[in-house]
């Protein structure tokens, strides 16, 4: 099982109090980047977003320059919000960034969380589905095909053109990002897709059935199972302890989580809203290296298998240096829990 991280270069809380300058964000994210390299983190993900507080419009400019710093870590965009952008430039800057990087880039495609983009890039909410449906067939057109021959109704057409440059990956790996809508299952099953399954809240093992929609679409559609991986993503932090993880991430997570849940109508977060997603079967990735080791084996049980974790580190807007710490307990102690799974 693969151990990853994924960050938003984000302050979600809002705490102005908290605030560091966006050059020096930046230069903490990449330097984050270049450290779970070399504690052997598996990969790093760049989300997008198109709002006050987040520095990673450009997640792969954010990639390419982290590639310049690392040897073997995967990069990879998470997710791109591929329905508010062209497939054909999509493609394009994720084969430059497998060029730069000597064939460590990978995509999740999906709608993302907030509907920031559409409106600022010209899209009607109502093609929320359609925009998306055709944008993916077009990218995974022009990955599989070095010449093609398309028509939609979101894009002009393009007659036998020719798509450069090229990835050094062939296939370039796209895994299908989704949250809790069953076609979008049914959708990564029937295409063949690696699944990444965002699960931030709630208890984790009430996905199984969505889990299970995914395989069966995608045996019906003829792929071998070891294709259709299984991923899993979550709020997270590893701390030397729960109890020290508990009191370090409580604070900042509420303060997120409340501010988010304004916007979309969710109640205040408390602390024992918090301690039982923290909990056995809940969503939430925080405590001692060996406690979620044995939450991430039991939520692989539970959904009958996962290839790879993803820990979102950015929610409760931790210091620079425990962010770190926390990395590394990932990379040197977390990854060898879990290596025999």
């Amino acid at each position: 099982m693969e151990i990853g991280i994924d960050r938003f270069a984000a302050m979600m809380s809002g705490n102005e109090e908290n605030a560091i300058s966006d050059a020096l964000s930046m230069e903490q994210l990449l330097d984050r980047i270049a450290f779970a390299d070399q504690v052997g983190s598996d990969y790093f993900g760049i989300g997008e977003h198109h709002r006050k507080g987040f520095l990673d419009s450009a997640p792969t400019l954010i990639l390419a320059a982290a590639a310049a710093q690392t040897k073997n870590i995967r990069l990879r965009t998470a997710v791109t919000v591929l329905s508010a952008a062209d497939p054909v430039r999509v493609f394009q800057q994720h084969a430059t960034l497998d060029l730069i990087s000597g064939g460590r880039a990978e995509m999740v495609a999906g709608r993302g969380s907030f509907i920031d983009a559409y409106p600022l890039f010209g899209l009607d909410l109502n093609d929320y589905d359609a925009l998306f449906i055709e944008k993916l067939d077009l990218l995974l057109k022009i990955r599989d095909n070095e010449t093609i021959t398309w028509s939609g109704k979101f894009r002009p057409a393009l007659r036998s053109q020719a798509i450069y440059p090229r990835p050094v990956q062939n296939p370039f790996p796209i895994w299908l990002g989704v949250g809790g809508t069953p076609s979008s299952f049914v959708r990564a099953g029937t295409l063949g897709l690696p699944l990444m399954v965002a699960i931030i809240g709630g208890e984790t093992h009430r996905f199984r059935p969505l889990v299970d929609l995914y395989r069966e679409a995608g045996k019906k559609a003829g792929h071998p199972a070891e294709q259709l991986k299984v991923g899993l993503h979550s709020l997270g932090y590893v701390g030397e302890t729960t109890e020290q993880a508990f009191e370090s991430f409580y604070p900042g997570y509420a303060a997120a989580m409340t501010k988010i849940g304004k916007e979309r109508g969710w109640p205040p977060t408390t602390r024992a809203h918090f301690e039982a997603q923290a909990g056995p079967t809940g969503a939430l990735l925080v405590g001692s290296a060996e406690d979620v080791a044995a939450k991430i084996l039991r939520h692989a049980e539970a959904l009958g298998g996962i290839s790879r974790v993803t820990f979102q580190l950015d929610t409760a807007e931790l210091p620079h240096s425990t962010i770190k710490e926390s990395i590394g307990l990932m990379g040197m102690r977390l990854k060898h829990l879990i290596a025999s799974y």
